[in-house]
């Protein structure tokens, strides 16, 4: 069974994500959503909320690809996650010369603990690659339309939490 593990902190969950998250559903056969809890951020969602959001976006998903998709809160180093969930691949995404930048690092790095795993990049959509879930809090903030860049589940919950 190929196990892939796609790391992030989903807050929140973009349509750019789940781009990723679809097309990397199609090469594996189980897909874990590492959910990361990250102390040095201060997330606008809960880490059950977000866990929930990604849950209830890829509620069908598994079902349309074949692939068993499970979402995974994890607080421990990415090299150590994947070995917990059996995964020997990591899958990230890529959207600009400077996200490349840092996961040239991180791939290093992870290959210096644990050679057996790889490291695959996707590049995002070109429709989505500007798309970052930092920049959406910032428009929703604002009061701005972010529905061209999340699902309608998570702009209510943006708008719910934000106001407007």
């Amino acid at each position: 069974m190929r196990v892939g593990l796609y790391p992030g902190t989903f807050d929140p969950v973009t349509l750019g994500h789940m781009d990723i998250i679809e097309r990397a559903a199609r090469l594996v056969d189980r897909l874990v959503i590492g959910v990361a809890i990250n102390r040095d951020k201060s997330p606008l969602f809960t880490l059950e909320e977000r866990v929930g959001m990604i849950e209830s976006e890829c509620h069908d998903l598994g079902v349309n690809t074949g692939t068993e998709i499970v979402v995974h809160p994890f607080e421990n180093l990415l090299i150590d996650c994947a070995r917990d969930v059996g995964a020997q691949v990591i899958v990230r995404g890529l959207r600009a010369v400077a996200d490349f930048e840092y996961e040239y690092q991180m791939v290093g790095m992870n290959r210096a603990l644990d050679s057996s795993i790889e490291t695959v990049f996707l590049m995002a959509e070109a429709r989505h690659q500007a798309i970052a879930s930092k920049l959406v809090k910032e428009i929703a903030r604002h009061g701005g339309d972010v529905s061209k860049f999340v699902t309608p589940k998570v702009d209510r919950a943006l708008r719910s939490r934000l106001g407007g």
